[in-house]
């Protein structure tokens, strides 16, 4: 893996060698480090110094996470979740992954422009903090956070000339930004051009935005104009500070300097989210009347050359200051609705064409499908804002069909929460206008999405609603999917004979209307269902229909699923070779697509293998591999399947406290999710242990599995490193239990099963809460610090059993 996705600094970086040194130094002994100042003023390209300079020092990485475009908070977790490569996980926030990815990972995090949404990022922050003591953050933002911890870092001007440093660093940077537009400066230029930074009082935008004025004016002329502009704004808001009025007048005066129909370009850009494409400007900026699209690629080389377009491998970005300048001139125009609505439309034409060459389609190759993938994904941003300005506007119907295509996209990519939010948000719009086979779809994409997080009681209201509603509407893959789901609800349920019927039905259906896509979905549901009933031969022949349904729709994510399902009929049956093979080509599909979380289930799975097979070394690599595999995804599920296997490799080695650890942190875990837990194998292993170490050190040894750190466990029994003994408890012989009241040494023996607070609430019928402070209470009292010390005095005590 890359340890960092830093840019390529544009151009040469001048000045603040003191600042990136100062920081640097800060950032070795802070966590957190927040640059503050106004727009313009560099805060992210400082930042980006900085960073770039520790990636040496940060042996998990360097990241940046850009939230400038970002206006919901809900969104900031997402964001810095896709950066980091955290996958979502059911219905659990993207909090909880961003913890398990981070704990432990001596990394830095960039998060950069967070004004817009600094609350949230000041509760995030504070969180990750918490949970993750080696972790550094860098923030920009022109608000501080104002959380314990932040030291708020305020960033200067450049420095500016005066007699005794003429070449300060200002005139450094006006300086090399005129020869990178084709100027080479005069001797007799300089006493100008030391006006010039004095009267923009070193801010590096505005010097930049100057200096490329000079393949058209001298820096006396700009002076001059510079000047006078000051000059007419003191008319405006003059408690304003006088940066950010220097500011606004040299972007102002820059946009002066623009062509008719470069300004506006310039404003109509506002309306794009973040990067965009040459296409997509096209069809949402161009009109008959004032800007033709056959003009649109010069005037968008012409807004590169002036400095107020960022241009990156075909993409383009505004920066935020001018983004905000030019939407506020779209709306001063009363451009502003008819624009939004029109990205809306665009924006929507596009992922419907994505959704059909990409997904859809009956049989296509993957080379045929990619790029209508890597479009979709490009168009994500844009996606949001749209749907944001469909609910505000309510142009329900523009929201639901976009949001349709857009969320089965996201879904491929296991991204399903933010489909369910928009979802949430449009059928609650006015929805007279809107055919009813566009909303009985939707209501169908959004059962799916609650079973992918699983809320199952949600999802039945909703799939029933949407199979009623879907009745009269011609066959479809988004109605191959409301049936999917529904079929999926009843095997959750366990309605078995219910599930199978439905299932042959939906075979029978998506046959006839060559829905290649929804049938290998129901081979696979059906092979599920014929294994829970032990009929291997139906598994083996419905997963085989699976796989060669996948190859003839031809998406690789198709394809992997049902090898995996392939693999898992093979183990059934106990053909342990083609599991494996079946296992390793699903997996090989899985890296390529960059789906890190099936890949790493199904090396889980190849691991298992290799253990029955005595073959322990490979084993231990791959669980290496997916241990790390489910610490980059932070995925709590996938750390409980490495350890559950771990506990299988520490038995069979004979290291009986390794696999009660790892057997009791998966338990934790699996807990934690709301995950069942297959109780069968682990009360074998606390049978053996019991034997072998008793029952005080057993539950001791359980609680402590559900106590220490879940990664720190694996490595352990990766290691091949073997504990000694228990950690030393406190002698605590002379506290006769008589001192805790009985529901205290009720709740002692309860953890002698290694319950969480969770588990003992709902045994006792009481809260979580009283259960935490029931266990205080006999901390205090005990004089212990932890709940192993709890259960081993309950066991020495004859409080319960392990």
């Amino acid at each position: 893996m890359t340890s960092h996705n830093l840019p390529a600094e544009p151009n040469r970086f001048v000045g603040r060698a003191r600042d990136v040194d100062e920081l640097r130094g800060l950032l070795r002994d802070q966590r957190l480090v927040t640059l503050c100042g106004v727009g313009g003023i560099g805060k992210t390209r400082l930042a980006l110094r900085v960073a770039g300079s520790l990636v040496g020092e940060f042996p998990d990485g360097v990241w940046l996470v850009e939230l400038g475009r970002i206006t919901s908070p809900d969104l900031v977790a997402h964001e810095i979740a896709t950066v980091l490569g955290v996958r979502e996980e059911r219905s659990r926030p993207a909090l909880d992954g961003l913890r398990v990815r981070l704990r432990g990972a001596r990394a830095l995090l960039l998060l950069d422009n967070c004004e817009q949404v600094v609350e949230r990022c000041a509760e995030l922050v504070a969180e990750l903090l918490a949970g993750c003591p080696d972790l550094r953050i860098l923030l920009t933002t022109r608000e501080a956070l104002r959380i314990p911890g932040e030291l708020v870092w305020r960033v200067p001007p450049l420095d500016l000339p005066d007699a005794r440093h003429p070449d300060a660093e200002a005139v450094l940077l006006f300086t090399d930004r005129a020869m990178a537009a084709g100027t080479r400066l005069a001797a007799g230029d300089f006493d100008d051009v030391a006006r010039l930074c004095v009267a923009l009082d070193g801010l590096p935008l505005a010097l930049e935005l100057a200096a490329a004025r000079t393949r058209m004016l001298s820096p006396a002329q700009i002076a001059d104009r510079i000047g006078d502009r000051f000059r007419l704004l003191t008319t405006g808001d003059r408690t304003a500070p006088a940066r950010q009025r220097t500011l606004l007048a040299t972007v102002e005066w820059s946009h002066d300097l623009l062509t008719a129909k470069e300004r506006v370009l310039l404003r109509r850009l506002s309306v794009f989210a973040g990067h965009f494409d040459l296409d997509l400007v096209e069809q949402v900026c161009a009109d008959e009347r004032l800007l033709p699209r056959e003009e649109v690629l010069d005037l968008l080389g012409g807004l590169v050359d002036k400095s107020l377009l960022l241009a990156d491998g075909g993409r383009y970005r505004l920066l935020e200051t001018i983004k905000e300048f030019a939407g506020r001139l779209l709306r001063k125009e009363d451009e502003h609705v008819w624009f939004r609505d029109r990205h809306l439309q665009v924006v929507c034409e596009m992922e419907e064409r994505c959704f059909e060459a990409g997904l859809a389609a009956p049989r296509a190759s993957w080379q045929e499908r990619r790029r209508y993938f890597v479009r979709s994904r490009n168009l994500v941003d844009d996606c949001r804002v749209a749907v944001d300005w469909a609910v505000e506007s309510g142009n329900a119907l523009l929201g639901l069909r976009l949001a349709y295509v857009a969320s089965a996209m996201l879904a491929v990519h296991g991204e399903i929460a933010e489909g369910v939010d928009w979802f949430e948000r449009l059928l609650l719009l006015d929805l007279t206008g809107v055919p009813p086979e566009v909303v009985a779809l939707c209501k169908g994409a959004l059962a799916y999405g609650m079973e992918a997080r699983d809320d199952l009681a949600g999802c039945e209201r909703v799939v029933a609603e949407a199979l009623k509603e879907q009745e009269k509407v011609p066959h479809s893959l988004g109605k191959g999917v409301t049936l999917n789901v529904a079929g999926v609800l009843l095997l959750r349920t366990g309605q078995f004979d219910r599930a199978e019927r439905h299932f042959d039905e939906v075979v029978a259906t998506t046959r006839q209307h060559d829905d290649t896509f929804n049938r290998v979905i129901a081979h696979s549901c059906l092979a599920v269902l014929a294994g829970v009933k032990g009929q291997l031969r139906l598994a083996q022949r419905h997963a085989g229909e699976a796989l060669a349904v996948a190859k003839e729709n031809g998406h690789p994510w198709h394809v992997a699923m049902a090898t995996s399902q392939l693999a898992a009929v093979a183990e059934w049956r106990g053909d342990t070779e083609a599991a494996v093979t079946h296992y390793r080509a699903a997996a090989a599909i899985f890296d390529e697509l960059d789906n890190r979380v099936e890949m790493e289930r199904c090396l889980v799975m190849v691991a298992k293998v290799a253990i029955a097979r005595g073959d322990h070394v490979t084993a231990r690599c791959l669980l290496a591999e997916c241990l790390a595999l489910a610490q980059s995804t932070g995925q709590r599920l996938g750390m409980a399947r490495v350890l559950r296997v771990l506990s299988r490799l520490a038995d069979v080695e004979d290291d009986i406290q390794g696999s009660v650890l790892a057997s009791a942190a998966a338990v934790a875990l699996a807990e934690e999710m709301g995950e069942p837990v297959a109780s069968g194998r682990i009360e074998q292993v606390l049978a053996r242990a019991r034997d072998r170490l008793g029952e005080g050190r057993t539950a001791l040894q359980w609680s402590r599995g559900r106590e220490l750190d879940p990664v720190e466990i694996a490595r352990l029994i990766l290691d091949g490193r073997r504990e000694q003994g228990p950690l030393p408890v406190p002698a605590v012989a002379e506290v006769p239990h008589p001192v805790l009241t009985a529901r205290e040494q009720e709740i002692a023996g309860l953890l002698t099963r290694g319950l969480s607070n969770r588990a003992i609430a709902d045994e006792l019928v009481i809260s979580p809460a009283t259960v935490a402070r029931h266990i205080a209470n006999i901390m205090e009292k005990l004089g212990f610090t932890s709940r192993s010390q709890i259960a081993l005095w309950a066991v020495e005590h004859n409080l319960g059993s392990a």
